[in-house]
């Protein structure tokens, strides 16, 4: 069935999380998301732009990613015929980077597909081999190790299958060892962000005394090489989110050996059809591979759910339960994560939610129709 994009409809959303969220880069405490909505025959599909409110993730942030939508990626799209959403990358490939603003008009085109065909989202992009997904919980960096071990305790009880925990110099060794000691059976992982340099792996050798599941990106957000000659010198595979952009990335990464696990998040790879190339890449070279979470609302975890269906999504991902980040969210209902620590897979058409829009237009902080 062709599509015609005939409307998108962008809306910047303000919403307190819960909790702080700490990285390396900084603390958040709420959040600014672009949310795309393209309309076609009377049906919508929805997408999320995944950026921050800063440039400090990757070059992207909210306002510039408003504009990339508005000014370059809508006018390329509206009125176009497509065969199927796989083609709708190729309409903004020149534009250079910007792969979450890309990537968010892209993923709302992959669930209008899935609506217009009456299936779920998951469907449409070829997966189903979970009926249920593994959760894990990210945890930022606390104001005190006490703090972050209560915090990890209340995890636990609620059943997640993974933690990980945040890092950064001075809030690194030392840190784990107090969990490790707290919790010395738990699946656990540390996230630096990029915060440290080849200069520093023989502190981050240090952790491997603490049988992590993985160090995930500790070196520069576009540095392979490195991460090869750190890896190397490590027992803990490194885990590689950030300088993972595209499947020629992942393909360079496999080959120098610089990683043993890839993250995979829709947004920064610009969407569904390059995050199934990547799935599909390390799935052949028996890389695992997982969903990492950007503090998405309702809808990017939903598509999150239905990317993490796929076969090589083998370890809990970062999509835990909308009450962990939102005090409501803007889907019905709420993602929930069971006490086994899972999320069912919705069946019904699109991401499988409903957008509550009443609560939408509550948290609506600007709006823009493109024609």
């Amino acid at each position: 069935m062709a599509i015609q994009i005939e409307r998108i409809v962008l809306r910047e959303i303000a919403m307190p999380l819960v909790h702080f969220f700490e990285t390396s880069f900084g603390r958040t405490t709420h959040r600014r998301i672009i949310l795309v909505e393209v309309v076609s025959q009377g049906v919508s599909g929805w997408g999320e732009v995944t950026c921050g409110e800063n440039p400090f993730y990757n070059e992207e942030w909210t306002d510039a990613a408003w504009m990339i939508v508005r000014n370059y990626v809508a006018p390329r799209v509206l009125n176009v015929s497509f065969e199927n959403a796989a083609e709708v990358a190729d309409r903004s490939a020149h534009i250079r980077g910007h792969l979450m603003a890309r990537g968010g008009v892209e993923a709302a085109v992959w669930d209008l597909e899935a609506r217009l065909n009456g299936v779920p989202l998951w469907e449409q992009i070829g997966g189903g081999w979970f009926k249920e997904i593994a959760c894990g919980v990210s945890i930022g960096i606390q104001d005190s190790v006490p703090q972050l071990l209560q915090t990890i305790e209340k995890e636990v009880a609620a059943g997640y299958q993974r933690i990980k925990v945040k890092i950064k110099p001075g809030w690194d060794v030392d840190v784990v060892r107090e969990v490790r000691r707290a919790f010395p059976s738990i699946r656990l992982m540390a996230d630096a962000n990029s915060a440290y340099t080849l200069a520093d792996a023989d502190r981050l050798r240090e952790l491997d005394e603490f049988h992590l599941m993985m160090i995930e990106q500790p070196l520069a957000h576009d540095e392979i090489v490195d991460h090869a000659a750190l890896q190397a010198q490590l027992e803990t595979p490194i885990c590689l989110d950030e300088c993972i952009r595209t499947v020629h990335h992942a393909e360079q990464a496999i080959r120098l050996q610089a990683c043993g696990i890839i993250n995979i998040k829709l947004g920064r790879v610009g969407g569904f059809r390059e995050a199934l190339r990547i799935h599909d890449l390390a799935q052949a070279h028996s890389i695992p591979v997982w969903c990492g979470g950007m503090l998405e609302s309702g809808v990017g975890r939903a598509h999150n759910i239905a990317l993490s269906t796929l076969p090589n999504f083998v370890l809990p991902g970062d999509v835990s339960a909308s009450k962990r980040y939102w005090a409501r969210d803007i889907i019905s209902p709420p993602v929930e994560v069971s006490p086994r620590g899972t999320i069912s897979v919705p069946e019904a058409s699109g991401f499988g939610y409903e957008v509550d829009r009443d609560y939408l237009r509550h948290v609506t902080a600007r709006e823009e129709t493109l024609t």
